[in-house]
């Protein structure tokens, strides 16, 4: 094989592997990665010309040779800390990602405290009978303080003299559906009330027990409290109150040295989220409490249609929690855990298009994958149809007078 024939294999040997270090990098990117992407395409480019030049094949097995060892050490699986003597504290461990990280968290000897709502519910039942001793099961309300402060006092005499590696904020409600002015009262408080006080309350609560330790704070936000989902006003105003008092809290305890990040995942099928007769049930309230003249501009067919469409857009939501907990794994164990983790499939897509293009395109991806709307409010219906009669009208008066200055 001459010379330049082993320069050509060489180079598209170079040329796989940075391509298919950048393809891989983009597919597990998000937003914070991508200064880096950029850099590493930008490397990928300066190798390629340097390639195309025809070097010497001495020269190019030595680039190969160090892009490959490079290459390596790039894609190497990250340190992690030691599982042996870590304790963490769980909410909302009756199903979805708590109910999946406590058996995970279990199996690899952590010890846990894994709250639960109802400790006769199946949620419960399955932890008692699936995980090992070292779990603690605790029936919290996050809503209740006397509940959050029973809770501290069961942990602390559990641990002894051992502080909490980490608390996992997890518990969370979306207790309603609807566009922001047809969502009622309560279910903005409802929301609040967990989302926001409930995890407020246990994080101020178990903060002693977390510095101790220098230990780490992860809670699961939501996209949602960043970005403006259609009729997920409430829910979405919950975690972007949620978001600052984390990321706040985060510069505080910096100097403690405790860690604190913030997990957003895109949709999986956790809670009430799959639950027929629990959005039923949501529709019906909605249509009791709604004002007779609030209910008459919207029309019942466009409340009924955004149920439709919440149902549909539950059912086609993924199954598979390990993404986000595989994303709780890691940020408990990484010795230098990230400040946000985007979790789930097409949710680092979504915050690439939210942070580097127009507000038009943003919301119009974020119209286009949750909810496409079809039905308009009645009484905007009303006004088109009026608009169409009266443009018709003008068009015709417009037509006669035409012919009236041709006769």
């Amino acid at each position: 094989m001459d010379a330049c024939a082993l320069s050509f294999w060489i180079y598209m040997g170079v040329l796989s592997v940075f391509v298919g270090g950048t393809l891989k990098k983009f597919l597990a990117s998000h937003v914070s990665a991508v200064p880096s992407l950029v850099a590493w395409l930008g490397a990928t480019l300066l190798v390629e010309r340097l390639c195309a030049m025809c070097m010497p094949a001495v020269l190019a097995l030595a680039v190969f040779c160090a892009t490959c060892w490079l290459y390596s050490l790039w894609s190497a699986p990250p340190p992690v800390l030691p599982v042996e003597g870590k304790a963490v504290f769980i909410t909302g461990c009756d199903s979805g990602f708590g109910h999946a990280t406590a058996r995970r968290l279990d199996a690899m000897g952590f010890q846990v405290f894994a709250t639960v709502l109802d400790a006769d519910g199946e949620g419960a039942k399955r932890l008692r009978s699936s995980c090992s001793s070292r779990l603690t099961l605790l029936q919290v309300d996050i809503t209740q303080p006397q509940q959050v402060q029973q809770a501290l006092l069961n942990t602390k005499a559990k641990l002894g003299i051992k502080g909490l590696w980490a608390l996992v904020n997890n518990a969370g409600v979306c207790v309603n559906f609807g566009d922001a002015e047809l969502s009622l009262m309560s279910c903005y408080r409802g929301c609040m009330e967990v989302n926001f006080f409930g995890t407020l309350c246990v994080t101020k609560t178990f903060l002693p027990l977390l510095r101790q330790n220098k230990g780490r704070i992860v809670t699961i936000s939501s996209p949602s409290g960043e970005q403006p989902f259609p009729c997920l006003a409430s829910y979405g105003a919950s975690k972007a109150a949620l978001n600052l008092f984390i990321n706040t809290l985060r510069h505080e305890l910096e100097p403690w040295g405790v860690k604190v990040s913030t997990i957003f995942p895109s949709a999986f099928k956790t809670g009430q989220s799959s639950n027929t007769e629990y959005w039923e049930k949501q529709h019906q309230c909605l249509l009791q409490n709604l004002s007779p003249s609030l209910l008459e501009e919207y029309g019942e067919d466009y409340v009924t249609e955004t149920k439709d469409l919440f149902q549909k857009f539950a059912k086609s939501a993924s199954e598979d929690l390990s993404p986000v907990v595989n994303t709780i794994v890691e940020s408990l164990l990484a010795p230098q855990p990230r400040v946000r983790y985007y979790a789930g499939p097409g949710v680092g897509l979504m915050y690439f298009i939210y942070s580097y293009f127009p507000l038009s395109i943003s919301d119009k991806f974020l119209q286009k994958i949750f909810l496409k709307k079809k039905v308009v409010p009645r009484a905007l219906g009303k006004q088109n149809e009026l608009n169409r009669i009266n443009d018709n009208n003008n068009d015709i008066i417009s037509n006669n007078n035409n012919i009236s200055r041709i006769e």
